[in-house]
């Protein structure tokens, strides 16, 4: 299992925030869980890492920042 958090440099919805705005990990077979830490906290999975980074890094603004390597 690997850890990452997301951390968003620009908020274009205007719902999260800028900064770390969610942490996740990656599971031995891909599949992604993502925690959003907003006041209004949710739970998503992703089949993959790439899935979720077409979802949610906005084309760079937000970027994925491992804490496992």
């Amino acid at each position: 299992m690997r850890r990452f958090h997301l951390h968003r440099l620009q908020d274009v919805s205007g719902v999260s925030g800028v900064g770390i705005v969610a942490e996740g990990c990656v599971f031995t077979d891909g599949t992604v869980a993502l925690r959003w830490t907003s006041a209004t906290p949710s739970t998503t999975l992703h089949a993959t890492m790439e899935n979720l980074e077409k979802v949610h890094c906005h084309h760079g603004q937000t970027q994925v920042i491992w804490k496992d390597t």
